[in-house]
């Protein structure tokens, strides 16, 4: 992925407001019940016979062949021939699956400074992408930035209908609006759906960002894979956040997702709320980079070759004392507060995400070994989100799969209304 840097225009011209014309759909972070939603997850991964399907999704074989007739002609699944066994006697048996070379759908992840703009087919599998720069600027500038450098994207890929926009972000996002509150972007309703409706003639979702990375663990996967009960989500990089899955679904509270970004650490980092210790202004990114160089650890470099925190990695790695005990401390507070996050729910399983969790491969021990010494609960299941680096790109993706794998008929029903 590239990196572009981006000027702003002092001449740039704003898309007309569409909000009322085009409403914000909101996302669907949960594994829904409907007939065809089951059948079409269930041919996420790869070609499925429909006693197969039946099979995996509890459905009888007359609602499967219902369902598969539906999709079949709503274009989201097709028919694979060329894997029916030869020589067989009777009807012969056709598998089919998602159809993942007509769509695509478009995730744009904003993050404090880079943002991320990806594809994805429709079984959830990231085609390309790129990133960006995130504007310093108005909410609306911004955002018109952001919105043509993804219609630019999506014009490098004429082969593929674009189907839908899912936008992800930290802050507090009102789904229905499809407005949000960003104090790190000092962005107040900024109207998120409406400009990147405006600019793309796409249907668009948003959703907080760190609850779609929870419902990417929850619906890109195989349905195989599916186990019940509670999961709670914990990301760290420039921002930290939680979220919590109960059974089958993403917890969204309405006034807007729990923070943990001034949860104390203890360590003496001041912090912009004017408190000292606080988790975000101690492990974000910025901060750690900061205090890396005015340590002398990395070298002060002027634009454009500013410092970045694969900096820091490369000292650590390279054997410098100093940066391995920066990190270390980091690491060590990581785990800590994962276990005081999961003493105070207690959830069936813990999944850690974001780039401060896993761009130091060190690191992930060191969690570990500090949460198992600061839970009071028995040993946990702990694990590192499968995403691994691309957590920000394929939170962005479900955020716009979630709509069609809830309910598919209507998304297409409604995609198809909005002809690009």
């Amino acid at each position: 992925m590239t990196s572009p840097t981006l000027e702003r225009s002092s001449t740039l011209t704003l898309p007309a407001r569409t909000a009322a014309a085009r409403p914000a759909v909101p996302p669907e972070l949960r594994i829904a019940d409907n007939p065809a939603a089951a059948v079409l997850r269930a041919a996420t991964r790869g070609p499925i016979f429909r006693d197969t399907a039946a099979q995996t999704t509890g459905l009888s074989i007359a609602t499967v062949n219902r369902q598969v007739s539906a999709l079949l002609s709503a274009g989201l699944l097709r028919e694979r021939a060329d894997l029916t066994a030869s020589g067989a006697v009777g009807r012969p048996r056709v598998p089919f699956e998602v159809d993942t070379d007509s769509y695509t759908t478009l995730g744009v992840h904003i993050g404090a400074t880079v943002t991320r703009i990806v594809a994805a087919d429709l079984a959830g599998r990231i085609l390309g992408g790129l990133e960006i720069a995130t504007p310093q600027a108005g909410p609306e500038a911004a955002l018109t930035i952001i919105a043509r450098s993804a219609k630019a994207f999506l014009d490098r890929l004429p082969r593929r209908r674009p189907l839908w926009t899912g936008i992800a972000l930290a802050g507090r996002v009102d789904p229905a609006a499809g407005v949000v509150d960003h104090p790190r972007l000092d962005w107040q309703a900024a109207p998120v759906a409406a400009i990147f409706g405006g600019v793309l003639d796409l249907p668009v979702s948003v959703a907080a960002h760190v609850e779609a990375m929870a419902a990417a663990e929850l619906l890109l996967n195989s349905p195989a894979e599916e186990r019940p009960g509670s999961s709670l989500y914990i990301y760290a990089r420039e921002t930290a956040g939680i979220a919590v899955t109960l059974h089958d679904r993403v917890h969204t509270p309405a006034n807007g997702p729990g923070s943990i970004a001034h949860l104390p650490t203890g360590s003496d980092v001041d912090c912009s709320c004017g408190r000292r210790g606080c988790l975000e202004a101690t492990v974000g990114e910025s901060a750690l980079l900061a205090r890396a160089v005015r340590a002398g650890i990395v070298p002060k470099r002027e634009a454009p070759r500013r410092p970045v925190i694969t900096d820091l990695y490369r000292a650590a790695e390279s054997g410098a004392a100093a940066a391995r005990e920066l990190l270390t401390e980091r690491a060590e507070i990581l785990g800590r507060t994962a276990a005081l996050v999961r003493d105070m729910f207690n959830p069936d399983r813990i999944v850690l995400g974001g780039q401060a969790f896993t761009g130091y491969r060190p690191g992930i021990d060191t969690v570990a070994r500090a949460f198992a010494q600061s839970t009071t609960l028995p040993t946990a299941d702990l694990r590192i989100s499968r995403f691994g680096g691309r957590v920000q790109e394929h939170a962005a993706a479900v955020t716009a799969l979630s709509v069609f794998y809830a309910d598919p008929l209507s998304a297409m029903r409604r995609a198809s209304r909005n002809p690009r």
